[in-house]
């Protein structure tokens, strides 16, 4: 009761400021790769698989700092936890302004790895956990989610615009030296926007944490005995399952601007506002299914999510999808991006529906991070293999019949869930 009343306590802006923080500390490292695609691979002189192995560094430095992440976070308060991440995160896109050799480029994703993971991710979802309650954990997921999509869609935009500003001509008359300029100066003002953010969350971000005894007593029970204890619930491997395949898919719209510019002849300025419109679909998504899932079960809307996802990629895959189906195109990647932002929303929010006590929270989620945020390993260098070794229009085919595969494997465990969930 005691932790209840404390949630009915919390402020609206704090769920706002961790929505901002949430999306802005994974700018620079996925965000600007996504929307400046080829962009950024001429920039660098680096091919698709390059890029996926600096993916596959970042994965590699993640995969434990989930798992010791969660102690620290229960030790310091997170506004000092988020906002030191959040500075270093931009001292790392300065640097990145420099166009590093690959090496070095390898060197800059494994030390995001740390800020963004290590510093970063279980103090917010602690943070958002706490914030939304007993009852709220739909709404407080969604409204994350579904904010940090309007995060990145605002600073996709304004990345767009100042790119749009320092081409002094039409976009393909210019050389790559003149693009390199441009994307510079895209890095440059992100990586001081995040610095901003950092500072902001330091000082605003004030939520007392201490005044809820469940989450104080996570601290004390992140043991190995408990790391077994979680291991005992069927629901937990599911939900590793789901989070690997919907996170898959979450990493597929890395591709969509990239499509657009290959397949679909978008020029490049065009082709990125396709993946920054999308962004925008994100929050409203959010919003909608968070609230959805409150009231029926979240379980329910993953598995709409993975068909849709299913769906979407096999057309993608069956090549049918070409420059002379400009309206398929649309349509596809806007119910493929229903259906990934669906499942990637509802993630943990399911940790409530599957009974999984509260007490052990911050191990399940610690011990899910690790398989279920594995794509960022692999899925770069799938890709990357897929793109570089045929040629556009096949490689995309290949990439999005993988996709397909693992969306009928998370539909299935999804369906699992589900039925196990409603005898739990």
């Amino acid at each position: 009761m005691e932790s209840e009343q404390t949630q009915k306590k919390q402020p609206l802006y704090v769920i706002l400021l961790l929505i901002l923080a949430a999306e802005a500390v994974f700018i620079l490292p996925f965000v600007l790769p996504r929307i400046f695609r080829t962009t950024f691979l001429e920039s660098f002189n680096i091919a698709q698989l390059e890029l996926g192995s600096c993916f596959s560094v970042y994965g590699i430095v993640a995969l434990f700092s989930y798992l010791f992440g969660g102690p620290l976070a229960d030790k310091f308060k997170p506004n000092v936890l988020m906002s030191v991440a959040l500075l270093l995160t931009a001292l790392g896109g300065f640097y990145l302004a420099t166009y590093p050799n690959l090496y070095n480029l390898h060197i800059l994703y494994g030390f995001w790895g740390f800020t963004t993971i290590f510093l970063f991710w279980a103090a917010m979802i602690k943070a958002t956990r706490i914030w939304g309650g007993t009852n709220k954990q739909g709404i407080a997921f969604g409204f994350l989610d579904g904010g940090r999509g309007l995060v990145a869609a605002l600073f996709g935009s304004v990345g767009v615009i100042i790119f749009s500003l320092f081409i002094t001509k039409d976009i393909e008359l210019t050389t790559i030296a003149e693009r390199k300029i441009a994307f510079k100066e895209v890095i440059t003002y992100t990586s001081l926007a995040v610095v901003t953010i950092g500072i902001i969350v330091f000082f605003f971000l004030k939520l007392n944490f201490e005044n809820s005894n469940s989450s104080e007593k996570v601290a004390k029970l992140i043991t190995i005995k408990n790391f077994k204890s979680v291991m005992h619930y069927k629901a937990v491997w599911l939900l590793m399952i789901i989070i690997l395949c919907a996170y898959y898919g979450y990493k597929m719209t890395n591709l969509f601007s990239q499509y657009a510019e290959q397949v679909m002849y978008y020029d490049k300025i065009e082709a990125a506002k396709v993946g920054t419109y999308l962004l925008y679909v994100r929050p409203i998504i959010g919003v909608v299914i968070g609230l959805l899932a409150d009231r029926t079960r979240a379980s329910l809307w993953i598995i709409i999510g993975f068909f849709l996802m299913a769906t979407t990629s096999l057309l993608f895959a069956s090549g049918i999808i070409t420059n002379s189906t400009n309206l398929l195109f649309v349509l596809s990647i806007g119910l493929m991006a229903i259906g990934v932002y669906s499942a990637r929303v509802l993630y943990f929010a399911t940790l409530e529906e599957a009974k999984i006590p509260l007490a052990v929270t911050g191990t399940a989620v610690g011990f899910i991070s690790v398989v279920g945020y594995t794509p960022d390993i692999f899925t770069g260098l799938i890709n990357g293999y897929f793109l570089d070794n045929y040629n556009e229009i096949v490689g995309h085919q290949l990439v999005f019949g993988v996709m397909s595969v693992f969306s009928l494997i998370g539909c299935i465990a999804a369906i699992k869930l589900y039925n196990f969930s409603k005898r739990a």
